[in-house]
């Protein structure tokens, strides 16, 4: 007999959500030498993730990767994986939220919806599953599970079948299934959550937007312009409204902070001039950029190339300005940041950032 499916966290009345993109990789999110270098430790993101949670902020996440780009940074050429990671900073942290990465084209949907289950017991309720498709050929070439002659389409349809398979695991006593992809014959998963992982998603195309509709409960979104970032959000509401969902949009900032904005611009310009030009060219390759189009592309590029995510550099009324623009202009209902020294910086956010966005988010309500 079938239980009821687990009650999805997700609430459409909840305020805005600031969290981190915790650097479990080395070299954070800077690909640059002479920027901070974070090492890929798990007590250095324990330490970041209950800072994160004592300054207030919402949720912390860790990626997954499994091979990095070289240089003279070895950028990301060391990392410790996500959900073993996110296991043990959710026993460490009592509030903020847990959201670890699982790749759908390496784990059975099965080992899938037991590891989340046994984080959520972990966490108390707090764990997320941000779940990625694989994109990064050379990472699961070295393990031989590419599949390079599958497409784009074929791989969201690979993944929306894999998150049905899971969310059903969650719910069902027992699944039995024949799909284009994956086959579960009598599969059992029990215990189940008491109430749903929330299910965290990248993406950019419609074929994404679609995906995250139907399956996500947070929508990490990408855009040129925050113009079309709002296009994409309220395609995903929209989407998301028409199945009687509620999804969560997001996109990703970098904040540089400085005591003026002087300062926090001298910062950056600091990191950018030691660009490391042949790990830039290493990850572009990686997208599938041809070699030496990837090389004249990095030799050419400037330093704000080092920062892998949009950037805001200034005092804390600037960033506090910024983010508040980004997210009324964008329509976003969350931010997760990335901070160059995270230890240094979340302190002087949360004392000085945070409390005039919550204050912000007071007027508007």
């Amino acid at each position: 007999m079938s239980a009821s499916p687990p009650v999805s966290p997700t609430s459409p009345a909840s305020p805005r959500e600031y969290g981190v993109f915790l650097p479990n990789a080395a070299g954070g999110w800077l690909v640059s030498t002479t920027a901070p270098y974070p090492p890929a430790d798990y007590d250095h993101n324990k330490q970041i993730a209950r800072l994160a949670e004592e300054i207030g902020l919402d949720f912390v996440m860790a990626m997954a990767k499994w091979r990095g780009f070289g240089g003279s940074t070895d950028h990301w050429g060391e990392t410790i994986e996500s959900m073993t990671m996110m296991a043990g900073i959710a026993e460490a942290t009592e509030r903020v939220k847990v959201w670890a990465t699982i790749h759908a084209n390496m784990q059975n949907p099965a080992f899938a919806a037991k590891v989340f289950t046994t984080l959520q017991q972990i966490s108390h309720g707090r764990a997320g599953m941000n779940i990625v498709n694989g994109s990064y050929a050379d990472e699961f070439e070295q393990m031989g599970i590419w599949d390079a002659g599958m497409t784009k389409d074929e791989r969201y349809r690979m993944t929306a079948e894999w998150a049905h398979l899971v969310t059903r695991l969650w719910s069902e006593d027992s699944v039995t299934h024949a799909g284009e992809f994956y086959t579960l014959t009598d599969c059992q998963s029990r215990p189940h959550p008491v109430t749903r992982p929330e299910i965290i998603n990248a993406a950019t195309s419609p074929a994404g937007r679609a995906f995250q509709a139907e399956y996500a409960d947070g929508a990490f979104l990408g855009a040129d312009t925050l113009e079309d970032m709002r296009a994409s959000s309220r395609d995903v509401h929209d989407r998301a409204a028409s199945l009687g969902r509620s999804v969560k949009t997001y996109a990703m900032l970098t904040v540089v902070l400085g005591d003026t904005d002087a300062d926090a611009t001298a910062r950056a310009t600091e990191y950018g001039r030691g660009l490391d030009r042949v790990a830039l060219a290493n990850m572009r390759k990686s997208w599938g950029m041809p070699e030496e189009r990837a090389l004249a592309w990095a030799e050419g590029a400037d330093g704000e190339q080092a920062f892998q995510t949009v950037y805001v550099a200034g005092g804390p009324s600037r960033v506090v300005e910024h983010i508040a623009t980004v997210m009324d202009t964008a329509e976003l209902d969350g931010l997760m940041l990335i901070f160059p020294d995270y230890l240094a910086d979340l302190p002087v956010f949360g004392e000085s950032v945070l409390p005039e966005l919550r204050n912000l988010e007071g007027v508007r309500a």
